[in-house]
């Protein structure tokens, strides 16, 4: 199977990321953490686009964590990667009967994520991957700076690009200057295999992500500049040098 080409709109923005963050570098085995949603396999195919035309040599491989719950199944990805080629690990963790165990004062999906991160380190260190690669975009940092200035009291986002604390892993978001709409757009028009997630623990509920994903939304239709300005403001909080948002 041969992997579709991104749209220029999208190739152009993620590659500026790339180049700006010095995400990417010579020898670099990518360690891709696919949840089988449209931004992470938009991701895919990039980091693919990439690979085929960059200047330098990097190796991509991929990981799915399966929390193990009855309404999601992302195991329809192991054969479309197996057609792709791409080196591909599938990992089935108890989470949600774990949350239910050991979960104390968090929400249940900040305890997901924090295990599904931690199996894709312990992966990658296995395999002998030297960065994980993460889909999140400016519409996923836009809404975590509101929720630390707003719930938090601090001026903190994701980062961009930074090294975790044990020194030996490099986590890199190459989407942070595309849109959510355009990942949208591209996984829809190239029928990329999405995996709808519908987390027990979260449908039904109106979550702090949601509401500020709902008032960004109202604020860009007043002012279609809005993430353009945004995107300036949290330059200097995507850098490295802060504590990662969770």
């Amino acid at each position: 199977m041969n992997a579709v080409v991104p749209p220029k709109s999208l190739t152009r923005l993620t590659g500026r990321a790339i180049a700006d963050y010095r995400m990417i570098r010579a020898g670099d085995r990518i360690l891709l953490g696919l949840s089988g949603g449209k931004d992470s396999l938009s991701l895919l195919m990039l980091l693919l686009h990439f690979q085929r035309r960059a200047p330098v040599r990097f190796e991509i491989g991929a990981i799915t964590v399966d929390p193990q719950s009855p309404e999601f199944d992302p195991s329809p990805l192991i054969p479309y990667m197996n057609e792709l080629g791409v080196p591909y690990f599938y990992q089935r963790e108890r989470i949600l009967d774990l949350a239910g165990e050991h979960m104390d004062n968090d929400s249940y999906c900040a305890f997901c994520a924090r295990m599904k991160r931690g199996v894709m380190y312990s992966t990658a260190r296995r395999e002998g991957y030297n960065v994980i690669a993460l889909a999140q975009h400016l519409d996923d940092l836009a809404e975590s700076f509101l929720m630390s200035a707003f719930h938090g009291g601090r001026l903190n986002t994701m980062k961009a690009h930074y090294v975790t604390d044990a020194g030996d892993l490099r986590v890199i978001r190459p989407l942070v200057y595309a849109r959510e709409r355009q990942t949208r757009d591209f996984a829809q028009a190239a029928a990329l295999p999405i995996i709808t997630e519908n987390c027990p623990a979260c449908c039904g509920r109106p979550t702090q992500r949601e509401h500020m994903k709902q008032l960004l939304a109202r604020e860009e239709a007043e002012q279609p500049r809005l993430f353009r300005n945004l995107l300036s403001t949290l330059r200097p909080l995507m850098a490295a040098g802060q504590p990662e948002e969770a």
